[in-house]
């Protein structure tokens, strides 16, 4: 496992979870008579896909009426779907679905149900909204359609229909498993998001929604198909949605590059959209705070077992680090830290933000994890990617078909089998050293749990293996029983030799010769 780090010149911009940096795109009417209802799957979605993939792009938009134009942020919140005309509410289905009103930025979708029988567009309704002190005349609009979708279930109680799953702007999603709180996004592809240029964002264009058969118990799964659209490429996805203490989506993608474009230079598969703007490791002085963050840490597991540990910062400078590896064999966004007194905020709830753990399904082959970071001056602005990037890219003309399930955790989340990393604090205590020998030192203090440091015998041998790249040099490694809490603490110093620039940390726990925990990875900055 080889890790690059590469601060960037120039910043880079995220569209957020409620399309900030939409594009007005072409909403096709399919021709939903044509393919038979109950053959409906994967397939003719995939068909659809590679016939906008054959021709070039078309990024022409439906016009939005001039008072939709012309709402403000407050304006548009204002517009609210009235819940009794629900989809699938009227008839006591397992699940139900409200709609999103089409907004200012104009991304318009066309969603349909599919039955046994059927496949039906989902006419748009003024009528099925309040526009609260909006003083709109939507009587000469006609059919929208709509910006997106959020299904709601009996997930925290079997009496009441919470938020389960949402789709709103570009490609983004985001989901709930039982007891969390809405926190970071999954969408269905990045491309180039470090450039060169400008990112390009796909967007799902059409949505076909499966209605779940009567009497179906809490639980069952749900399933709906996205056709996504984009300038270099068109896809074709389906989603089966498994609510629970942890929400699975399971994702099966067909993806056809657009021949005659440039290819792109990254195509980041699953990837995770997060806010981490202090923690532990880097303290905010003016905040009362402890932590603000939807995540804390990035980790992943290796096709030859290793797990890594990164903790996540706010950048000065715009960084993208790759962790290059034969096979994934998992990555995620986790929130790891539970605990209300880590973030003393009532209303933000961040101990409840969940995790997302993407399992690869077969083998992806050679590539690289990569992690975005940049800075955000506050908690609202997401400022963090994770994504898988294939070695082998797919050349224009050419598709690629992907297959992985993303688990949306809280409490009880994926961890190591030996060993993790539970704090990581950057900072020294009184030091007898003077301020220009401190400064060109950074310490940090790792707590460690797990159930192979619990298992060992009283008085065992534990080491602290810490090394650096060329830019750094350990000056003090050691590992040690906390005294107030029986877990393990390692504690690391070490000595920039060139302050101007990064500085690549690796520490994990060993006893006698084996490992007790995953590798814990830091990126010293400039």
């Amino acid at each position: 496992m080889q890790a690059i780090s590469i601060p960037l010149i120039t910043g880079q911009t995220l569209a957020g979870w409620a399309g900030k940096a939409a594009r007005t795109t072409l909403v096709l009417t399919i021709g939903l008579l044509a393919f038979g209802a109950q053959a409906w799957n994967l397939e003719d979605v995939a068909t659809l896909a590679k016939t906008r993939a054959q021709a070039p792009f078309q990024a022409m938009g439906q016009t939005v009426p001039a008072e939709l134009a012309a709402l403000d942020y407050d304006g548009y919140r204002d517009i609210r779907f009235n819940t009794d005309k629900a989809l699938w509410r009227s008839e006591g289905l397992v699940y139900e679905t409200n709609f999103f009103h089409v907004g200012p930025h104009g991304d318009i979708v066309r969603i349909s149900e599919v039955t046994a029988d059927s496949v039906k567009t989902i006419p748009y309704s003024a009528g099925n909204f309040s526009f609260g002190k909006n003083r709109l005349q939507p009587q000469p609009w006609g059919d929208l359609g709509f910006a997106g979708f959020r299904v709601h279930t009996a997930l925290n109680s079997p009496s009441y229909k919470d938020e389960l799953i949402a789709f709103l702007g570009a490609s983004y999603f985001r989901a709930l498993g039982a007891g969390q709180r809405y926190g970071l996004s999954a969408r269905g592809l990045a491309v180039n998001p470090t450039g060169p240029g400008a990112e390009e964002f796909p967007r799902f264009t059409d949505f076909w929604l499966e209605k779940p058969v009567a009497n179906a118990p809490p639980g069952t799964p749900l399933v709906m198909y996205a056709l996504l659209d984009s300038p270099r490429m068109a896809g074709a996805y389906r989603f089966e949605v498994k609510p629970g203490e942890q929400t699975t989506v399971d994702v099966r993608a067909k993806i056809f590059m657009r021949a005659g474009v440039a290819p792109a230079t990254t195509l980041g598969i699953a990837p995770l959209t997060s806010m981490f703007f202090f923690g532990e490791n880097q303290p905010r002085a003016a905040d009362f705070r402890p932590e603000v963050h939807d995540s804390d840490g990035l980790m992943m597991v290796t096709g030859d077992g290793e797990w890594l540990w990164r903790p996540l910062q706010n950048p000065a400078a715009t960084l993208v680090t790759s962790f290059a590896m034969k096979s994934p064999k998992g990555f995620g966004l986790m929130q790891r830290d539970r605990e209300f007194k880590s973030y003393e905020d009532t209303e933000a709830r961040y101990e409840l933000r969940p995790s997302a753990w993407v399992t690869p399904v077969g083998d992806w082959g050679p590539g690289r994890v990569e992690l975005l970071q940049f800075n955000t001056p506050d908690e609202t602005h997401d400022n963090t990617v994770a994504y898988w990037v294939p070695e082998k890219l797919p050349q224009p003309g050419e598709s690629i078909e992907l297959a992985y399930q993303i688990a949306w955790q809280g409490r009880n989340q994926q961890l190591p089998p030996n060993g993790w990393v539970t704090q990581s604090r950057r900072g020294t205590g009184y030091s007898r050293l003077d301020a220009q020998a401190l400064s060109q030192q950074v310490q940090f203090v790792i707590d460690f749990a797990g159930p192979a440091l619990d298992a060992l015998p009283e008085g065992a041998p534990v080491r602290a293996m810490t090394s650096t790249d060329a830019n750094g040099r350990v000056l003090e490694s050691l590992a040690y029983k906390n005294p107030a809490t029986g877990a393990w603490r390692a504690t690391l110093r070490v000595q920039r030799m060139d302050p101007a620039k990064p500085v690549e940390l690796r520490a994990f726990l060993q006893h006698n010769s084996n490992s007790v925990s995953e590798t814990w990875t830091n990126l010293i900055t400039p």
